[in-house]
């Protein structure tokens, strides 16, 4: 790991950071042209990943957060592989951002879903302080590395156990996120809720999938708060998952509850398919923390304002896709493991 400027670096991180939250004509364009290479990249969806970023990279929080690490030791940069994964936009950025600001040297494979707005966003970073150009490069296939941090499905981590299992690495697999009601939610704390289950189609390990919700609890006040995100029923591929998961509980003669854009069905699942969300009912609250305990190790994170004591990132309502810098993708910490390479 080579010796970081930290003041530098921050100042060239906020930057960015700043450009992403006012994108100028050349992002705003590379940004709508996302939806042609990926159809679940709609602008809007792509924006919001953008300026979401923006707003982590704030200098007060780039300053708390590498704080916290030892970033003096000098020697050679350790080339950390990276396999980006692709199911919502710039997912794969956080760790990039890591290796860059512990002083080593990324070889970013990118996920052919999302292959070219990070290459952008980086030049964009490189123009603020060329001294980033030598710091990463895109691959194809990962070779020379020091270390690896994959992300991917629980079948591609076995395969990336396999190849990787010799270096030290992050190996990731799915997680999803849940959310406890208590039913003395209002209104706006529901509606806030449908961002987490609606941003990005649902498509991130971060969206909630399945609530915990009190014995006897009426679903109707919940549909009613989250009415005006009905137009996502008009995304085609949105509305196939409908129409499809629709179809097979009509036929089965599955119990669900629908609005017409989003379903509902009692499962002790935590990974629901798109445009379905799970639910549990819990009979007290000792014992809704018993079930997101025992669920930790596939929990991305718990939505609630409930008092809980779990092992899970635990975030307010409409926070679940807005994590700041040191909120680490399972809980592990990135910029430890790479700080001490």
């Amino acid at each position: 790991m080579s010796k970081i400027n930290i003041k530098n670096a921050i100042n060239s991180f906020s930057s960015l950071g700043k450009q992403l939250i006012e994108p100028d004509a050349r992002l705003l364009a590379i940004i709508n042209d996302e939806q042609y290479h990926n159809a679940w990249f709609t602008p809007e969806s792509v924006l919001r990943a953008v300026t979401a970023i923006g707003k982590m990279l704030n200098e007060a929080d780039l300053q708390t957060w590498l704080s916290k690490y030892n970033l003096d030791n000098t020697g050679r940069p350790k080339k950390v592989g990276l396999i980006l994964a692709g199911n919502i936009p710039l997912v794969g950025f956080h760790d990039v951002l890591c290796v860059l600001a512990s002083g080593n040297f990324a070889l970013i494979k990118t996920s052919s879903q999302d292959a070219h707005l990070i290459k952008h966003i980086l030049k964009l970073l490189v123009d603020i302080n060329a001294g980033f150009a030598d710091q990463y490069s895109f691959v194809e296939r990962l070779t020379n590395f020091d270390a690896v941090i994959a992300t991917g499905s629980n079948n591609s981590s076995r395969y990336f156990d396999y190849y990787f299992g010799k270096v030290p690495n992050i190996i990731r697999k799915n997680r999803n996120s849940i959310a406890l009601l208590t039913g003395t939610e209002i209104a706006e704390e529901l509606f806030e809720l449908g961002h987490d289950i609606f941003d990005y189609y649902g498509l991130g390990c971060r969206n909630v999938s399945k609530l915990l919700v009190p014995e006897g609890y009426n679903f109707n006040f919940f549909f009613e708060s989250i009415e005006e995100f009905k137009t996502i029923i008009h995304h085609h591929k949105y509305s196939n998952n409908y129409d499809y998961n629709k179809s097979i509980y009509l036929v089965n003669g599955d119990k669900h509850f629908d609005n017409g854009f989003l379903m509902l069905k009692e499962d002790d699942r935590i990974a629901s398919p798109l445009s379905v969300v799970y639910y549990s009912f819990y009979a007290n609250m000792a014992a809704a923390q018993q079930m997101l305990t025992d669920q930790s190790e596939n929990l991305q994170c718990i939505v609630t304002t409930a008092p809980v004591n779990v092992p899970s990132q635990v975030v307010g309502f409409g926070q679940s896709q807005q994590p700041a810098l040191w909120d680490y993708a399972d809980g592990i910490d990135t910029m430890d493991f790479l700080s001490n390479l």
